[in-house]
């Protein structure tokens, strides 16, 4: 009679309070392609597209090229390249990008400024992200409203214009309102990834691998 009572005690436990019953998948998002998103469950790979649901209870809600959004027993969340939410209901709060050393050991990464891809080079000499006038029309940057300024390139003086970036993603990082600079002429032909970037991460170098992480 006891095991009895205790069975449905607690049975009617995990229907008053799901959580304390229930566990959330690990989920982590390894790869965007438009309109589907690979994600590692439970240690298990899936691609899953837009709208559709793994065995494991994930419905890829939406994607794009910087981050997905899921639902999980009717909670979303959205993560970036190399996030992961577990059973805490938590997003890991830290997140990473590796980058590989490329030629002449300089180290070469794409970002995304308002959707649009670019290749950046990193250079921790520079003191803010850095645009020629050029990339920043494809990028819809609106420079003509920033803070005219002459900076030094390799062509000598040039005149520019210091402005703010709303967003700047490199990876699963993402940063708001970051200084840059427009360069009204053809220099640097590669953007740079400047410290008004870099100083808002962590920077380890190891065996030809450069990693940037941060914090939430």
């Amino acid at each position: 009679m006891m095991r009895q009572l205790l069975g449905a005690f607690l049975s009617l436990a995990c229907l008053l309070g799901v959580q304390a019953c229930w566990s959330m998948p690990d989920v982590s998002l390894h790869g965007l392609f438009g309109q589907s998103a690979v994600l590692v469950i439970d240690g298990k790979q899936r691609l899953l597209k837009q709208g559709k649901t793994s065995p494991e209870g994930v419905t890829l809600i939406s994607s794009d090229r910087q981050e997905a959004i899921i639902e999980v027993d009717g909670q979303r969340f959205t993560l970036g390249l190399s996030q992961h939410i577990s059973s805490s209901f938590e997003a890991v709060k830290m997140a990473e990008v590796r980058i590989p050393r490329g030629h002449n050991g300089h180290y070469f990464v794409t970002g995304f400024v308002s959707g649009h891809a670019i290749e950046f080079l990193v250079d921790t000499g520079a003191s803010a992200v850095v645009f020629n006038i050029n990339q920043a029309k494809v990028l819809g940057i609106d420079y003509r409203n920033g803070k005219s300024i002459k900076i030094n390139t390799a062509s000598g003086m040039a005149d520019a214009r210091d402005v703010v970036l709303g967003k700047l993603t490199i990876g699963g990082i993402t940063l708001y309102n970051v200084r840059c600079i427009v360069n009204i002429g053809s220099h640097p032909t590669m953007a740079l990834l400047g410290n008004s970037f870099l100083s808002k991460v962590q920077m380890t170098e190891e065996e030809g691998v450069l990693l940037l992480t941060k914090k939430f």
